[in-house]
């Protein structure tokens, strides 16, 4: 019975070392690269999600990206009064990570679109974002774009 006890525990004792220590099952991520794709993407889906503080969280504070998503929630409030309904997606595809030290940067591609009132706007950009570690977190501290399309229709 001991025998019998002592591999159950030594079973279990495994299982929890195979599935590890972080809450609820969720795997931290070990890499910068990792961490910062995870707040690339958040910020995206953030946005998407209209939660402009959380957005903001993921920015340097008093960064031109941090007053940019102010523009942007300012321009959807506005629209608002007018429209009942009103989209603001915005993906970002990364293509490339690059870490030195307590900066990164990101290579990729964002696409917007921004439906309002029967009209849609779309833009595909080629897309470079800057990051810096602050304290334990990456912030985006400067977006540079290039514009490869642009649509506007009614």
């Amino acid at each position: 019975m001991n025998t019998k006890l002592f591999y159950i525990s030594i079973f279990l004792i495994f299982a929890l070392l195979m599935v590890g220590c972080s809450p609820s099952g969720v795997i931290i991520p070990t890499t910068e690269e990792a961490k910062i794709k995870i707040v690339i993407n958040e910020y995206a889906l953030a946005l998407s999600n209209h939660n402009w503080n959380k957005a903001r969280g993921y920015c340097v504070y008093g960064s031109e990206p941090y007053y940019a998503i102010s523009q942007t929630e300012s321009l959807i409030n506005n629209l608002s009064l007018y429209c009942n309904l009103i989209t603001f997606n915005y993906i970002i595809n990364i293509q490339n990570v690059s870490v030195s030290g307590n900066y990164a940067t990101v290579y990729g591609y964002s696409y917007k679109l921004v439906t309002a009132c029967g009209y849609y706007d779309t833009y595909e950009k080629y897309s470079t974002y800057h990051l810096q570690k602050v304290g334990n977190s990456w912030k985006i501290y400067k977006v540079s774009w290039c514009r490869v399309r642009e649509q506007k229709m009614a």
